[in-house]
């Protein structure tokens, strides 16, 4: 109504304005008339409602709204507050009759503290009263209600003054207003309760309600109205599509197994979907997709003000002569003739149009939500979404309402459409959920192949109640909860991971009490398969043989199949041959094992596999012992061999005269220094003589020692020469013959 009344104020006064206007004005070109369409279509305003919604796990949401304009009209969309950045980011406007948008607009907020910056009050947006009464210093006030009865003058100062209360040390502060009349006397005046004070300048008051109107409007969010100019001829059909900041949608599942077993059981899914923007969700086209596109969020409905440097004011300043060096005539030219040219790319481009038709319009339109993945940008939300709404269901299944949990869905109600790494679920029946409710819409109801089976582990030693499911629907299932229901009671939930058609899944959902598994024999053993020596480097391959037997004991009432999960080996091992996993997973065997009431039953899995052990020969390692159990192991090997041992041997011969011929020469050498300490201690005395014989001999010892040990040396090294010859001259490949 408001909108009414201003455009016909608006219209009243241009009537008012071309009737004092003394000269007709001329005839308006065609330019100008389309310029000027957006005012002739401005008393032309229609919602476009919701007709296409798609909604991510991660919590967007996208939206397209569809409806036809006729001739130049404008179209509105309402939006909370916090959606209105992701639909800056992300809006597309097609108007699908040739037509095009002229413009779009929204009612904007400028932050609070930008808004204080045009009053001259300089105050904050959370002032106390003596920043207030600051503000008023100098302008003319009239005070009421004090000591002199009306007294009106320029507000001077105000101050606090501590005075104390009474007779003892209590204190309190009081506040005192300095105002100065136009004679020219000052006053004093204690600021109570009883004093009011008015400012006297209309402006001044003027900007202190408008102050006061600034910080009521941060107190209201509202809703924001998105206004699109469409401009054409006839009646066109207009979409508007974009990515806005939703819930993330939820599934949960329900497995009802008949009273009567037969290997099947109903699947019934469903979907709580919460609807938490500013419109109603009127008969849309509901898809809920299972992937999380990467997304973000930027504040572009508001205003950014970037800090400018301030420079200082330049003057005048001495300066001294100085020389500067002439720069060549032809570079200067040239660049002169590059710096005075025309600026490339400076026309201005023409808008371009878009017209699209049938599937690619919609391919288009909604292009982020089910389409590719594309759309430019799109928001990335909080896990808590915009708000919690009010939790209330909307049902009915009257008019294309929300399923009832009751009713069943009929194959084709949704379909499926895989795309990137997405899937989603396309609800065939329009739905209706109104702002700031909720609703659980049906995905799937359909009997699947399902077989109870009791799961066991060695890492999860409790066996556990579990379904087998098999999903032979064309739908993949999503990630969620699920109950399970037996003969009309609840017995059990769990989770499960997505489900694609075709796949088979273990959901495990209760405990089993009546089962007992465990580990009974475990055996191994293992034969050498093949041996190959190459540059100096043995490898041994051994054929490894496991068993294990597990015992798993029933205790109830009915027969059980216990599926028992035994850790696979992938480096080459298998199963042995007549044994056969019912599933494979790439780090687990499964096997069923039927146990039947009140008995225990067996199963024995064997497997062999490959396992290798390496030895590197080098002559700075005696491997003689190896080599030498290695021979005994395989017979074959000795004449390859022998001559490896024989000088592995021999060396180890060399190094163990070397080191006794050490040993010696370290004697030798102490008995010299002896012989030696001696005869100098009986320099001049008879019985030296005795000591120079054998100071003589204890040398003659040493040397010969020395030379020993050097001969020694030198056969080493060329014994070690001779064993490295022969470790890079060996190569030998030998299989163990089955027997």
């Amino acid at each position: 109504m408001r909108r009414i009344v201003f455009l016909l104020s608006v219209a009243v006064f241009a009537l008012t304005l071309d009737a004092q206007s003394p000269v007709k004005p001329a005839a308006k070109s065609k330019a100008a008339e389309e310029a000027a369409a957006p005012s002739s279509a401005s008393a032309s305003v229609k919602d476009l409602p919701v007709r296409k919604v798609v909604l991510y796990k991660n919590g967007v949401g996208y939206f397209e709204h569809a409806g036809t304009v006729s001739g130049n009209q404008r179209v509105t969309i309402d939006f909370t507050s916090s959606q209105l950045n992701d639909v800056l980011q992300s809006l597309t406007a097609l108007d699908e009759g040739g037509g095009r948008i002229a413009g779009v607009n929204y009612n904007s907020t400028t932050p609070l503290a930008e808004q204080l910056k045009t009053l001259s009050l300089g105050m904050t947006d959370d002032p106390t009263s003596t920043e207030l009464f600051q503000a008023l210093r100098g302008q003319r006030v009239e005070v009421l209600g004090g000591p002199g009865g009306t007294i009106t003058g320029r507000l001077m100062s105000i101050e606090s003054r501590t005075e104390k209360a009474g007779t003892g040390d209590a204190t309190v502060d009081k506040f005192y207003l300095t105002l100065v009349a136009g004679s020219g006397a000052v006053r004093v005046i204690e600021l109570t309760t009883a004093l009011s004070v008015r400012p006297l300048d209309a402006n001044l008051e003027g900007q202190l309600d408008r102050y006061l109107e600034l910080l009521s409007t941060t107190h209201s969010s509202g809703l924001r109205h998105l206004t699109l100019e469409a401009l054409g001829q006839g009646q066109r059909d207009l979409r508007v599509s974009y990515i806005s900041e939703v819930p993330v949608w939820k599934s949960t599942y329900r497995i009802v197994f008949p009273r009567e077993t037969n290997g099947k059981a109903t699947m019934q899914g469903w979907a709580v979907v919460d609807n938490t923007v500013g419109a109603d969700w009127d008969n849309v086209q509901l898809s809920l997709v299972a992937g999380a596109p990467q997304s973000f969020i930027q504040p572009l409905s508001q205003p950014l003000y970037t800090r400018r440097p301030e420079i200082p004011i330049a003057t005048l300043v001495e300066t001294t002569p100085q020389t500067h060096e002439a720069a060549e005539t032809e570079v200067a030219e040239q660049l002169m003739a590059v710096n005075s040219g025309p600026i490339a790319g400076a026309a201005p481009m023409p808008m371009a149009q878009m017209a699209m038709k049938g599937r690619a319009a919609d391919r288009f339109v909604g292009g982020i939500g089910g389409g590719g993945g594309g759309g430019s940008g799109g928001g990335m939300m909080s896990s808590s979404g915009i708000g919690s709404g009010n939790g209330i269901g909307y049902g009915g299944g009257v008019g294309g309402g929300v399923y009832r949990a009751s009713d069943a869905i009929q194959e084709g109600d949704v379909s499926t459409n895989a795309f990137d790494d997405f899937f989603e679920y396309s609800l065939a029946q329009p739905v209706t959920i109104h702002k700031n409710e909720s609703a659980m819409v049906p995905i799937l109801q359909q009997e699947l192949p399902a077989e109870h089976v009791t799961l066991w582990s060695d890492k999860e030693n409790k066996p556990l109640r579990a379904v087998w499911l098999e999903n032979n629907s064309k739908l993949t299932l999503d990630a969620g909860s699920f109950s399970i229901f037996e003969s009309g009671e609840f017995a059990g939930e769990g989770l499960l991971d997505p489900i694609h058609p075709g796949e088979k899944r273990l959901m495990s959902y209760a405990a089993d009490q009546a089962v007992r598994v465990k580990v009974t024999d475990r055996d191994g053993k293992r034969n050498l398969h093949h041996v190959s020596v190459s540059k100096g480097v043995i490898v041994e391959t051994h054929m490894d043989v496991s068993s294990v037997t597990y015992s798993a004991t029933n205790s109830a009432d009915v027969d059980r199949v216990v599926l028992v999960e035994h850790a696979r080996r992938n480096n080459g091992w298998t199963l042995d041959d007549g044994l056969k996993a019912d599933e494979t997973s790439p780090n687990l065997y499964r096997f069923k094992l039927p146990v039947a009431a009140h008995s225990t039953a067996k199963l024995e899995v064997r497997e062999r596999g490959p396992e290798t052990t390496s030895v590197a020969l080098n002559a700075n390692s005696n491997e003689t012992g190896y080599l030498l159990d290695l021979v005994k192991r395989v017979p074959d090997a000795l004449d390859k061999l022998k001559p490896l041992i024989d000088a592995q041997t021999a060396l180890a011969e060399l190094e163990r005269r070397i080191e006794e011929s050490k040993k010696t020469e370290a004697t030798a050498a102490a008995d010299e220094a002896r012989d030696r300490e001696n005869l100098t201690a009986l320099k001049g005395n008879d019985a030296a003589k005795r000591f120079v014989d054998e100071l003589n001999k204890a040398e003659d010892q040493l040397q010969a020692t020395r030379k020993q040990t050097a001969d020694l040396e030198a056969q080493k090294k060329a014994a070690v020469e001779k064993l490295n010859a022969l470790i890079a001259g060996i190569s030998w490949d030998w299989t163990v013959t089955e027997k």
